[in-house]
């Protein structure tokens, strides 16, 4: 008899869908925009291998994943709106890992980096509210795996968003995302305490490197007016689904991400951006991590200390041990018989009775090897010889 699995739940709650919805239409534009007004430099088919590509690797592992924990894949049941609720986070990675690298005419790469970026959330994971959810940022990861295994790639030049656009024209589309990503951010993710902490991070990083190792403060401030940044501040380390949504972890989370940005900055490492953001998701990772192991810890401790006591055989019946009986009481006589019953009645239920047995008192029975009772005994016999 086979059993039909049951509908999975979706993958987020209508909130997030929303936020996602939301996300997937400001990227969409921004590419056709990208396309038709700002400049963008890659062939105008790769946005649409890109999304072929995120949505054949989504769909994919979702299918193996739905079959091997017995349920139905998220993507079915639930009509076209299902599908397409379902496949918004791929459209959201494929169009950013595709409008933010510059691989130049390979377009092997860009696919790569888009499977890298999908994949992930499928295999880095960590327990969290009592289900296995990805902290990788997958855009971010799949960037960050093209910048270090292809050295001659790169991410979109600065001027990739404003090549055609002149005079107050560089101020407006700048000021566009800042507007629409702080509504969204504000009323949909929660996420405005992580920028908040982002941005003040970013600004103590750049004075702190001016400091100590005599950076151009002003133009380490600079890459705070970028286009690029700004979409990274509102549209990446942002995501809802890779970030913590509490305040204090929210602050230390963008904090963080600064701090990281200024430590591989010092350090000569390009594209810091990427990496810090990285890094600090897969800090995060092993937090979580750590904190499952030791609530488990804990769970175990807990069921062990609770561990009901032994209980005895159905059926029988321990009796407890009794005292040792004085001397005078081992000649004692024999318990009388039990009552007989009176014809015609039914007889009792036998109950099996499992005596334990009084020790013996070996001192006053003869047959201890104590020193003091060998002496009396001895002195006992030679008295009664003597009698």
């Amino acid at each position: 008899m086979t059993t039909t699995p049951q509908a999975a739940p979706p993958r987020h709650d209508a909130k997030v869908i929303k936020a996602l919805q939301r996300f997937a239409v400001s990227i969409s534009v921004l590419n056709i925009l990208g396309y038709t007004v700002l400049g963008f430099e890659q062939a105008w088919l790769w946005p649409f291998v890109a999304l072929a590509t995120g949505y054949t690797t989504e769909i994919v592992l979702e299918a193996i994943g739905a079959r091997a924990e017995g349920r139905a894949p998220r993507y079915a049941g639930r009509g076209r709106k299902g599908l397409v609720e379902f496949l918004l986070p791929a459209h959201i990675t494929s169009l950013a890992v595709n409008m933010l690298t510059y691989v130049n005419d390979r377009i092997w790469v860009m696919i790569f980096g888009v499977v890298v970026a999908v994949a992930t959330k499928w295999v880095l994971r960590s327990p969290l509210k009592g289900r296995m959810r990805h902290y990788m940022n997958p855009s971010n990861f799949g960037i960050a795996v093209i910048l270090m295994l292809f050295p001659w790639a790169s991410i979109a030049p600065p001027y990739h968003f404003t090549e055609y656009l002149h005079g107050p024209g560089d101020w407006v589309l700048p000021a566009i995302i800042i507007t629409l990503g702080t509504l969204l951010n504000a009323k949909l993710t929660g996420r405005m305490w992580l920028i908040t902490a982002w941005l003040v991070g970013f600004a103590l990083q750049a004075v702190v490197r001016g400091l100590l190792l005599g950076t151009a403060i002003p133009s380490a401030l600079g890459m705070m007016t970028g286009t690029a940044f700004v979409l990274f501040t509102n549209y990446m380390v942002t995501d809802p689904g890779t970030s913590p949504s509490k305040r204090s972890s929210q602050i230390v989370f963008g904090a963080g991400v600064a701090a990281m940005y200024g430590l591989l900055t010092a350090v000569g490492i390009a594209y810091g951006i990427f990496f810090a953001t990285a890094l600090v998701c897969l800090i995060r990772g092993g937090y979580l991590w750590g904190l499952h192991h030791l609530d488990k810890r804990r769970a175990d401790a807990n069921g062990a200390s609770a561990a009901p006591a032994p209980r005895p055989a159905e059926g029988l019946t321990v009796l407890p041990t009794a005292a040792p009986a004085p001397a005078s009481a081992l000649t004692a006589a024999p318990p009388p018989p039990p009552a007989l019953a009176p014809a015609g009645a039914p007889a009792p239920a036998a109950t099996a009775v499992l005596a334990v047995p009084a020790p013996a008192d070996a001192c006053a029975a003869g047959t201890c090897q104590h020193g003091k009772c060998a002496s009396m005994r001895a002195a006992r016999e030679k008295k009664e010889v003597s009698v």
